[in-house]
């Protein structure tokens, strides 16, 4: 009897072998295919990266003369502007703020920051208030050949947003930390989507 059952049992095995022997590889095929798509996105994510850092820190390096246009107009004024004048021509032109000049000399610049502290804040009336007298004298600039990245180190150390370009004494711009940043992070919007939508093909 118990022969007979070993038998039984001996023989049930052998015939359920085969299929268990096909299950597990399909098992593990299927988890070696979920991993190999894991690894791709691993690998496209990585070398995304690193193109992206190499690209920073190669944009960084790039000197402002050549991120902003020599032909574009400097908005500035004499010392003996008014102050409604200049935050309403501000407002129009929609910029943060304005250069100040002596002749061909600069002389300060006038900010929102200023208006804001120094006019209103002082209760001084706009209206009468030169802004020879609230203007920041002197401000801190750089020249043209000064990198992107020792720009965006200025002003984020000194902890203000706007920056003249100035070479033979002569303002060519004034960049903001606007500027900067955007410069920074150009086309790397377009490329993270790329990288969105591969990653979800994958």
């Amino acid at each position: 009897m118990n022969r007979q059952f070993a038998g039984f049992a001996a023989g049930t095995l052998i015939a359920l072998l085969p299929a268990a022997a096909w299950a597990a590889p399909e098992e593990v095929l299927d988890t070696i295919f979920r991993l190999g798509s894991y690894a791709t996105v691993v690998v496209v994510v990585a070398v995304f990266l690193g193109v992206y850092f190499y690209r920073s820190r190669d944009r960084s390096r790039t000197p402002l003369l050549k991120i902003f246009d020599q032909r574009e107009a400097i908005h500035a004024v004499a010392p003996d502007t008014p102050v409604i004048d200049c935050v309403r021509r501000m407002a129009a032109e929609k910029i943060g703020a304005l250069i100040v000049v002596e002749g061909d000399k600069l002389a300060g610049i006038f900010t929102e920051r200023d208006a804001l502290y120094k006019v209103l804040g002082a209760g001084l009336d706009p209206a009468v208030t030169k802004i020879a007298a609230v203007m920041t004298k002197d401000p801190y600039c750089v020249a043209p050949a000064t990198t992107v990245g020792e720009a965006m180190e200025a002003v984020t150390q000194r902890r203000f947003r706007h920056l003249p370009v100035v070479e033979n004494g002569k303002v060519l711009a004034v960049v903001s930390s606007g500027d900067l940043t955007h410069w920074l992070v150009k086309d790397q919007i377009e490329e993270v989507k790329e990288l969105v939508e591969l990653a979800a093909r994958s």
